[in-house]
């Protein structure tokens, strides 16, 4: 059965089932989710949709309902719409005007493993329900007897019922103080998501990674996918971090550069090191090394990584189809673009 990914306006993304033959809208309102819908004949185009990756058959429609240049542009009609595998569709409207609202799952935890002096591998569990999220895309985590949440990315494959994240500590954040003096397995976490625009779509030409920190996150869970995938085209990953030790995960990388197009770049921009060049990820952002005509670019760390990357793209006249950005925010949320 294919799955057909939702992402609504507002951020807020609904993942569910087709069934075989049945269209995006069909489905939609099968499970009571109300898209932008009229005349259902490919006649109105109110629901007309966004596509962001999978097959499909467009189906029928008349020229006033989508132009050819709308359809060029990528633009369906959820009412003709047939996926023929997993699809990735942008609904044009909010979550709330279609009557849907984020999920909230229980979940336990099953490990914490702190990988560096500062970062934290949250591991948790639910009831024997899978969350269903595109790679990329984060989880809004309440910190127990607070009523707050705080925003981390899914680091693992998704589609399961074992989830992964990795926490930066804060020196007095609520999150950290709670990692690291209070919580233990088989506590209770309260989880919400998918939410974020920020997800791996079709890699279709040499692609650009840019982490930053914990931002490697939401790459973790990108790669994981793409290696059980596959994919032709070259990705390089430029990974930066404080200090040496805060450049986790590495040996898992280095496990995907065995199976996919992959190169790695480390950095490390706190601390002295020999085993790593000193600076910042955008040292690697020249145009003599950089030379294929067009990239898509992800990027996700701190709100000062992300600008100076797109300055160093754009003096090193580097040329890109996609940019697709992550920011950290203090409160701990992320800004997707």
């Amino acid at each position: 059965m294919p799955h057909i990914a939702l992402n609504f306006e507002d951020g807020i993304t609904r993942i569910i089932e087709g069934l075989p033959g049945e269209t995006i809208a069909e489905a939609a309102y099968r499970l009571g989710i109300n898209i932008p819908l009229d005349c259902a004949d490919g006649a109105c185009g109110t629901c007309k949709c966004l596509w962001k990756s999978g097959k499909y058959d467009p189906g029928d429609y008349i020229e006033e309902a989508l132009t050819e240049d709308e359809a060029a542009e990528g633009y369906g009609l959820a009412c003709q719409m047939r996926p023929e595998a997993d699809v990735v569709v942008d609904i044009l409207a909010s979550s709330a005007a279609c009557k849907i609202t984020t999920a909230t799952f229980d979940t336990t935890i099953t490990g914490l493993e702190f990988v560096s002096p500062e970062i934290v591998k949250l591991q948790v569990k639910t009831g024997g329900e899978r969350i269903h999220f595109l790679p990329g895309q984060y989880a809004n985590i309440e910190i127990p007897g607070s009523g707050t949440t705080r925003s981390y990315s899914f680091s693992n494959l998704c589609n399961t019922s074992e989830l992964e994240f990795l926490v930066r500590l804060v020196p007095g954040g609520l999150m950290s103080v709670y990692l690291q003096d209070q919580a233990q397995a088989g506590d209770a976490l309260a989880l919400t998501g998918p939410i974020g625009s920020f997800y791996n779509r079709e890699i279709t030409r040499p692609t650009l990674f840019f982490a930053g920190g914990t931002g490697i996150a939401p790459f973790l869970a990108m790669l994981e996918k793409l290696a059980k995938e596959g994919v032709s085209h070259p990705i390089q990953l430029f990974f930066g971090a404080t200090t040496e030790a805060n450049l986790v995960e590495l040996e898992r990388i280095r496990a995907f550069s065995e199976v996919l197009p992959l190169e790695l770049h480390c950095c490390v921009s706190g601390e002295s090191t020999t085993q790593y060049p000193t600076g910042f990820v955008t040292q690697w952002i020249d145009r003599k090394a950089l030379k294929v005509p067009l990239y898509d670019v992800y990027i996700c760390g701190p709100n000062a990584m992300v600008d100076a990357v797109k300055l160093a793209l754009a003096e090193e006249e580097i040329q890109y189809e996609n940019f697709y950005t992550e920011k950290f925010l203090p409160s701990g949320l992320s800004e997707a673009k």
